[in-house]
């Protein structure tokens, strides 16, 4: 009776799993996907620390959640901090200070949740980067890095939102910025900036509910809505993989899901987790405690954003003051240009760069094979160039305190980040692109004569020479990726060269593919194609491209 019973609770579980399958088909379901294969290269988890990140984000902030109160009401202060006990503040304020020295762990989880969103923030930024250097928003990966950039964009409203819930004078110091920003908007600032705040700045009674409800609904909504959508074209489309030994285009070489991926990626949730937690235990982080409640007409010296923001702040202050009186209104060119209409441009440039390269490339077809940057030196400049645009502004945003610390003028900082604005991006696209071939020619020298084996042999004559041994397989294999050649377009060759749209159109695309493929002088192929070069010695190969 007794193995009757054991008999019939085994078969249980298994009959169940057999009834869904055979309704569902969730077995072939599972093991056509269990064994998908992810790259174990070390660069394709920066964009699970985002995920990772944001996943510790939404529990930290659940806890910060039942204790924060998101109210402009005024209070009297009569908690455990003495230095600020029976000031007037705000009842969000006042929530903060209670969470922070009264709820048990709960200053713990606001510093897990603040470099959380750091963390987060600087996830998103690398992986970014990552995928632009090695092209990995090619075909058919566009709508992936749209998605991308968009996250990006609002990951950064996420964080200015909850950076700015508190209600401390750090934090209201950056929301007046932001109302002068919505304010400088021509002819609907007024309304905008009305409708934004519920009312005349700052309205905290008003605004920091809705402010709250952006960050904890809204915008979290959404961020779960595109990683989700994300993660469902990152497994239908499969991963990028990096050159080497029997790789193509069309094929992804890896390790299975389950269960090398998926022990991998837990170990690696732990870490980041672990990581954050020290973090927060260890590193002090916002400490609002030490700036007070908001008042309208204070602020205090050397107050910085965080970092994701700064280079806003440092674009605020190196434009100069220029504004305009046109029909009645007064137009704030120093605020409107640096705050509205630069980030705006900047982020477009991001999110449409993709269809940009392929129109000048002419490049269609599919990319599962990843390029190394120095063998993309046009496009591995261009982002070095924005790089080193953003890290001027982002410096800029302490032109202050770099002026304090150094004991220099504050407008010599200031003319020097202005300068820079300019000058750094040249500067580094020039020198990026000319590394970018110096590291071509050496792996051209590799592939032909072999690599230095430190190995000295006598020669017949009586002289020295040092052996060269020819690269392994999977060495050779990355020296010998190119682009072809049928990428690079002809300049066109008009019997009567009339001024016709089409042929205006066809000039920018020739020069603008040009301007990608057809820059290198020094070695054969270049990355980029065999354009100017001879294949079998390398010799200049004479072409008339008819200009």
């Amino acid at each position: 009776m007794a193995g009757r019973k054991g008999r019939a609770r085994v078969e249980l579980p298994a009959r169940l799993v057999h009834g869904v399958n055979d309704r569902l088909g969730t077995t072939r379901f599972l093991h056509q996907n269990l064994r998908k294969a992810f790259p174990a290269h070390w660069s394709f988890l920066l964009g699970e620390i985002a995920l990772y990140s944001f996943i510790i984000l939404v529990i930290t902030g659940i806890f910060l959640t039942m204790f924060f109160k998101p109210s402009g009401m005024p209070v009297v202060y009569e908690g455990s901090y003495a230095s600020l006990r029976g000031l007037s503040m705000s009842e969000a304020y006042a929530s903060t200070l209670h969470i922070s020295f009264d709820v048990r762990g709960g200053l713990l989880m606001r510093q897990i949740h603040h470099w959380g969103a750091i963390v987060f923030l600087a996830a998103i930024t690398i992986h970014l980067l990552r995928i632009f250097f090695t092209g990995a928003f090619r075909k058919p990966r566009e709508i992936n890095w749209l998605i991308g950039v968009t996250l990006f964009v609002l990951a950064l409203a996420e964080g200015f939102a909850g950076y700015s819930l508190p209600d401390d004078l750090l934090s209201g110091t950056g929301l007046r910025i932001m109302e002068g920003v919505v304010l400088s908007i021509p002819v609907a600032g007024t309304y905008l900036a009305m409708w934004v705040f519920g009312g005349q700045f700052p309205a905290s009674e008003d605004f920091l509910p809705r402010l709250f409800t952006v960050h904890i609904l809204l915008v979290p909504g959404l961020l779960i809505a595109l990683i989700t959508a994300h993660l469902m074209i990152l497994w239908h489309q499969t991963h990028t993989i990096w050159p080497g030994k029997g790789r193509r285009e069309r094929t992804v070489s890896g390790e299975p899901t389950f269960p090398h991926f998926a022990a991998q990626s837990t170990a690696y949730f732990l870490f980041t987790f672990g990581v954050l937690a020290g973090l927060g235990a260890f590193a002090q982080v916002n400490p609002v405690w030490l700036y007070g409640p908001y008042e309208p007409d204070q602020i205090s010296t050397g107050s910085q954003p965080d970092w994701y923001v700064g280079f806003l702040e440092g674009s605020l202050r190196t434009m100069p003051p220029l504004e305009t009186n046109l029909f009645g209104h007064t137009i704030p060119w120093n605020v409107l240009v640096p705050a509205v209409v630069l980030p705006g441009v900047f982020f477009t440039l991001i999110a449409m760069y993709p269809f940009a390269e392929r129109w000048a490339t002419g490049d269609e077809r599919l990319h599962h094979l990843l390029d190394r940057p120095r063998n993309a030196a046009t496009r591995t400049a261009i982002g070095a160039a924005a790089v080193a645009w953003y890290g001027n502004l982002w410096a800029a945003g302490g032109n202050d305190v770099i002026a304090y610390i150094f004991g220099i003028p504050l407008f010599w900082t200031t003319w020097f980040f202005r300068a820079g604005f300019v000058a750094a991006p040249v500067l580094a696209f020039v020198v990026t692109r000319r590394i970018c071939l110096s590291l071509q020619r050496r792996d051209l020298r590799d592939r032909r004569e072999g690599v230095e084996s430190g190995l000295i042999s006598l020669t017949p004559e009586g002289g020295f020479r040092e052996r060269h041994e020819q690269p392994s397989d999977e060495e050779a294999a990355l020296l010998r990726t190119r682009r072809p050649a049928e990428l690079v377009a002809p300049y066109p060759n008009h019997l009567v060269p009339l001024p016709t749209p089409d042929r205006a159109r066809t000039q920018v695309r020739t020069r603008a593919n040009r301007f990608y493929m057809n820059y290198q002088a020094e070695s054969y192929g270049g990355g980029q194609g065999d354009l100017s070069r001879d294949p079998r010695d390398g010799a200049p190969r004479q072409e008339d491209d008819g200009r």
